[in-house]
């Protein structure tokens, strides 16, 4: 994917990337031409709602089904995300328009929804789901004109169109239900320039829907399939009563329009859905305020070290500075081994795996590599890469752990490779019981499963194993002072050098820098929202790895400086105080974005967020563990010790 370029494209696509973050990309999979009247198929995806979390696939409810059903072979990220890929039997020729077809079923022979069928129908529209819908791989979406003047004249009304992705199953009205069961799809091409002689070639560049609901008396429908739709305002929509059978008539119409937006731009409808403005400022100021107070704190950090270093140096009145400072006090202890050196390399490791992957994924991402015209495909890499990252995850954790005085290596490799994604393989589990109990594609098969499994014990714990086994040979760290044989007392500490404050007061900056681009991620997987500003994400990832390093390093050296030298499980957890705030933000989210009001989709938004705040307790506390481990070592080094 790849290809060898020289430095100045290389430059150049950098260069346009910090431009416009949001708006670059590689389209993923090369253009369909069609000939005039070619067959456009328009497929199903699944139907979701931001209400329940729980994805159907679009047969689950009585639509119009073909002669034969076939369903597209997914990749690992489709099934994981709950899409369901199928054929439909709306017949779509390219630049060929239709006033209205029926769908199935003829006037004398409307379709009968049974008791059971009208009350799940009316039950998903009363749950706001939306059916998704794709033609030559770009999804439908739905047209909003919203008017932003609306106290003036309306001449002076200013539309602003926005697209919400799919369209609406039904809609309530005064306590009655209603589905939409007139589909009028408006697609857009993009007329080829070509050669004298040659035919026009079209390629389809925008998907919108119009959803309608007409009641089956007003749709008038003749023995060729074809139908005329009621004029103006005229007609009464489609109830559903969930208490007796229904009758009605699945019909479409389709419209086609010429276009200027080329091929490779036309997936930037539904790329720039929200306000780019806002983002851009809330970036600058994360950005603005975490460079200011970054400085700040390297400042006086760097300045007060250099103070008690060349003190520390100085040979006369060597007793009294002793006395003034403590985090000499406790050279002889600093580099004791903590309590389960074995289990703090796991963790580790598997931060660092975890720190790999998302630093690949977020920079591959951003060179517009895993475009949402590849579907899953940003899941799928993910998958893969976490497992390829074992090896790094291992060596780091058994360097660490041999550095640490530890000896079994074999169980250290074994508790590496199993304790993080045992926990979110027992999580996730635990979660898919009741998705399946609910039926919903969300629910991933057991032969996935299985090849998860395979893909867990087959190729990352082998490769964890042979990081692990390299990392252990290797030489330990070199830790610049000896260790007593016998530990010095801690003295009783302040109140603020509590563990928990300090998870408070260290979690502040490192959330500071990245809770607007949160808003943006959630909004991405818990409202059916498309998130490609990898560019932002990639400057905020930055911002976050420094501001985590350099909150690590103060929260330490304020602890030395307590002579509290038990700092190895100390900053592990203090440095990931940021994966609280995020908890606190996911409850806030929770209450006051989402409309989730049943058990099991409040179930799976708590068990999904818990695996994300833990995911993220361990990539911050990594990045601020191995920060402080590097500043420990330099200023002891700095340090004559007799």
């Amino acid at each position: 994917m790849a290809a060898a370029m020289d430095w100045l494209p290389w430059s150049l696509l950098l260069f346009s990337l910090t431009c416009d973050t949001g708006a670059f990309y590689v389209p993923g999979v090369a253009p369909i031409n069609f000939h005039q009247n070619d067959p456009v198929e328009i497929k199903a995806v699944k139907l979701t709602s931001s209400r329940t979390q729980l994805p159907y696939e679009y047969y689950s409810l009585p639509f119009c089904q073909p002669s034969k059903i076939t369903y597209k072979a997914e990749n690992l990220g489709e099934v994981l995300r709950g899409d369901r890929i199928v054929n439909t039997p709306f017949q779509v020729l390219m630049n060929s328009e239709k006033k209205c077809e029926v769908l199935c079923g003829q006037s004398n022979k409307p379709v009968t929804l049974t008791v059971e069928q009208s009350r799940l129908v009316a039950e998903r529209i009363s749950e706001d789901y939306y059916v998704h819908l794709i033609a030559d791989n770009l999804p439908v979406a739905t047209r909003l004109e919203l008017y932003s003047n609306r106290d003036g004249d309306d001449k002076k009304k200013e539309k602003d169109v926005q697209f919400e992705h799919g369209y609406r199953l039904g809609f309530t009205d005064v306590n009655k239900i209603y589905l939409h069961n007139h589909l009028s799809f408006i697609l857009y091409y993009h007329r080829e320039d070509l050669e004298e002689d040659q035919e026009h070639t079209y390629r389809v560049v925008r998907f919108e829907v119009i959803p309608q609901s007409i009641r089956l008396e007003d749709l008038k429908a003749d023995e060729k399939s074809s139908c005329t739709l009621p004029e103006g305002t005229n007609s009464s929509p489609q109830e559903i009563d969930p208490a007796k059978e229904n009758q009605l008539l699945f019909t479409y119409s389709v419209r086609w329009e010429e276009s200027d937006i080329k091929w490779a731009s036309r997936w930037d409808t539904y790329l720039t859905m929200s306000d780019v403005q806002i983002h851009w400022f809330s970036i600058i100021n994360s950005v603005v305020v975490v460079f200011f107070l970054s400085g700040i704190l390297s400042m006086i950090i760097i300045r007060t070290l250099r103070k008690d270093i060349a003190n520390y140096n100085k040979e006369d009145d060597i007793e009294d500075t002793m006395e003034e400072s403590g985090w000499k006090l406790v050279h002889g202890d600093v580099f004791r081994p903590p309590q389960y050196p074995m289990i703090l390399s796991s963790l580790l490791g598997s931060g660092i795996q975890l720190f790999c992957m998302i630093l690949i994924v977020i920079f591959v991402a951003m060179l517009g590599m895993l475009s949402p015209s590849s579907r899953g495909a940003l899941m799928t890499t993910a998958c893969f890469l976490f497992m390829f990252m074992g090896v790094f995850g291992g060596f780091s954790a058994g360097r660490l752990y041999r550095t640490l005085k530890g000896h079994r290596w074999k169980k250290g490799a074994f508790c590496t490779a199993t304790l993080y994604p045992g926990v979110v393989f027992g999580i996730c589990f635990v979660l898919n019981c009741f998705i399946w109990g609910k039926h919903s594609s969300g629910a991933v098969p057991f032969p996935t499963m299985v090849a998860l499994l395979c893909m867990w014990f087959g190729i990352s714990l082998p490769l964890v194993y042979l990081g692990y086994y390299f990392g252990f040979r290797k030489q330990p760290y070199d830790n610049p002072v000896r260790t007593n044989q016998i530990p010095r007392q801690i003295p009783e500490q302040r109140w603020y050098m509590n563990r928990f404050v300090g998870i408070l007061m260290a979690g502040i900056l490192p959330f500071g820098a990245m809770f607007i681009e949160l808003f943006f991620i959630f909004s991405a997987i818990w409202e059916n929202q498309f998130y490609y500003l990898f560019g932002f994400l990639f400057l905020v990832f930055i911002i976050l790895v420094v501001s985590c390093s350099q909150i690590s390093i103060v929260m330490v050296y304020f602890q030395l400086c307590a002579e509290d030298y038990r700092w190895w499980w100390r900053n592990f957890l203090v440095s990931g105080g940021s994966a609280f705030y995020v908890l606190v933000y996911a409850i806030f989210y929770f209450v006051n974005k989402l409309d989730i009001v049943e058990f099991i989709p409040s179930l799976l938004y708590f068990g999904y967020t818990a695996l994300m705040v833990l995911s993220f307790w361990l990539l911050t506390g990594t990045i601020g563990f191995y920060a402080a481990y590097m500043f420990v070592r330099k200023i002891y080094a700095a340090v004559k010790i007799d």
